[in-house]
């Protein structure tokens, strides 16, 4: 090969190179974005019903009120799970860290009402669905940096297309 053919093709290595800058630099921001900004989470199973489908939605979750620390009692948040790691589990946050919480410790069989102060830097989560639900009245206060985002919209499905509310009980 020449050098002429080399002159050939330096504009499509050119154009090459400025092409996976733009993919590069299109990636680190999604990166950013997904991991500081906001994030898409699906939920499954029955333990928010009826605030989400058993079938699973598709919701958004932004990342800056846990980093803020702006989280309040009623927010639904994603929350790495404390008995398995690799699991993100989406419930309602009950109680912050100094706050006392009453709970039904078995709420089928009716039993005796428990309280709890969460210990500071933790936090008080439970599933809508009182019946159906592995939360902290299974597995206690949740330290708050496992946290994750704060759920506020539902994107799917499109008939439940909107925002998610903060509920406070």
């Amino acid at each position: 090969m020449g050098l002429g053919n080399l002159k050939q093709l330096t504009p499509f290595v050119k154009e090459a190179f400025q092409q996976t800058l733009l993919v590069a630099k299109f990636l680190c921001g999604l990166h950013v974005t997904n991991t500081y900004l906001c994030t898409f989470a699906l939920t499954q199973g029955p333990s928010m019903l009826p605030t989400f489908n058993l079938t699973g939605d598709l919701v958004l979750a932004e990342r800056l009120s846990t980093r803020f620390e702006k989280m309040q009692r009623g927010d639904v948040v994603l929350v790495r799970s404390p008995e398995n790691p690799r699991k993100i589990v989406i419930k309602r946050l009950m109680g912050m860290g100094g706050d006392t919480v009453k709970y039904i410790a078995g709420p089928g069989n009716n039993d005796k009402e428990h309280t709890i102060v969460v210990p500071d830097g933790h936090v008080w989560i439970e599933g809508d669905n009182k019946f159906n639900t592995t939360d902290s009245r299974k597995f206690g206060p949740v330290p708050y940096g496992l946290v994750q985002g704060r759920v506020f919209w539902i994107v799917w499905p499109p008939e439940d297309f909107g925002s998610v509310g903060r509920e406070v009980q």
